[in-house]
This record gives structure tokens, sequence and C-alpha cells, in this order.
């Protein structure tokens, strides 16, 4: 598989629209399956609250990968991403009710490598706050 975005076709700058994705507490039940991370501050709301968190928390690493599929639904190819990296800023903090939370991610092309290859700065946001900082990701396109 091949990126179907064009190195050619994005200049530094260039805007890539935000999309929004929906987190529900089954979500995180099933990362937490996926990954073998049963910490309970992410399912169990009693608990969360006892250690001081204001409910049920979003794994780091889940919205960590909200991000990157952003990247990779944009690119077009999984594969095309060649380095990410993101630091945690704030919780994503997901209610028990039919809405839950939502993590928004948008992204710009930040710059312009050699070897068709660009750097997108990513931003994610939860409810007003950044939740994600220094998210970055190298994807080669085609």
């Amino acid at each position: 598989m091949a990126a179907t975005v064009k190195y050619d076709e994005v200049e530094a700058g260039q805007e890539i629209p935000a999309v929004d994705y929906p987190v529900r507490r089954a979500n995180l039940v099933m990362y937490a399956g996926a990954s073998g991370d049963f910490n309970p501050i992410h399912w169990n709301e009693r608990f969360a609250k006892t250690v001081g968190l204001p409910d049920v928390i979003a794994h780091g690493m889940f919205t960590m990968a909200q991000a990157g599929r952003f990247v990779t639904d944009w690119a077009g190819d999984p594969g095309a991403v060649v380095d990410y990296g993101v630091r945690f800023s704030s919780m994503v903090v997901v209610p028990d009710d039919d809405n839950g939370a939502v993590i928004t991610v948008s992204g710009v092309v930040e710059e312009k490598l050699e070897d068709k290859r660009v750097v997108v700065a990513l931003t994610a946001r939860c409810d007003g706050s950044r939740v994600l900082s220094k998210a970055r990701a190298v994807v080669q396109l085609s």
C-alpha cells in the first residue's frame, strides 16, 4: 500500500481538517482488553473518584492512538507513518452517559522534508483542553 496523499500536492502550513472521535466507556473496556491495561481508573468510576480523578479517564495511549488514526486516515496508508510521538498534557474524562467524550484532532503540514516526507503537527482537544502536546508525525507520501 502507498500513501494516497501526493508530496507535490501539499505545502508547509497546509491545514488538515479536524475529525471528531467519540469515546464511550465501552471503547475503554475494549482498549483495556486489547492492551492488557486493566487499571480501574479507566473503567471503574467509584475507584477513579477515590483516587482523586473527576471520573473514569481514557488511557493515554488510547488518546495517542486516535491522533495516530487521524494521520493514517489522512495519508491513506498506516505504513506511511515513519515516526510518531506525543506528550500527554491533559486527561480525557469519559462520563457514563449517552454522549461520553469527544477527542477532536486536527493537523497542519509543518514542514516538507527530503524523500517525499512531511512533518505533521497535531492538535488533540477534548472538552476545550489540549490533551496531547508536542504531537508530531513524519509521514512518507507518494
